[in-house]
């Protein structure tokens, strides 16, 4: 019972870090120059004729 005791304690600690670290980067990654172009021309793929 310690082993679960011990992993929820890390899993709420550096779980949490880890989160907001891939959070950041989303957010950075969305918001780099070039994205909106990138973004436009994938929202316009489901409407392109094959």
């Amino acid at each position: 019972m310690e082993t679960y005791t011990a992993m929820r304690q890390f899993a709420d600690s550096w779980g949490l870090v880890f989160l907001f670290v891939v959070f950041v980067g989303v957010v950075l990654f969305m918001f780099r120059p070039g994205a909106k172009a990138a973004a436009e021309r994938a929202a316009q793929i489901p409407l392109k004729e094959d």
